[in-house]
């Protein structure tokens, strides 16, 4: 079992890409069957925050193939962004 401590401390790595996702800075989970559907990313500030935060990614849980000592590996191209008033749009990268 993983807290979401840990998983903040790991870097999410796309392993079809080798591209840094970020770090998880939250989850999303389904209230009914209490599983985690997403790791949420934050966007980054902007101007140090000052001018607000780009978009927030979003990266299923069934994406996650292992959560390492250092690393959460994904293998997904495919992320979920949305922006601060909650409009999603599909990034492939």
């Amino acid at each position: 079992m993983v807290s979401l401590s840990v998983l903040c401390e790991k870097d999410i790595i796309s392993i079809s890409t080798g591209q840094n996702i970020g770090r998880a800075d939250d989850i999303e989970f389904d209230e009914k069957s209490a599983t985690v559907q997403n790791l949420v990313v934050f966007g980054r500030p902007k101007l140090f925050g000052l001018l607000g935060r780009g978009k927030d990614v979003r990266i299923a849980w069934k994406d996650v193939m292992t959560v390492g000592r250092d690393v959460i590996l994904i293998n997904s191209n495919e992320y979920i962004q949305s922006d601060k008033n909650g409009k999603v749009k599909m990034d492939y990268n």
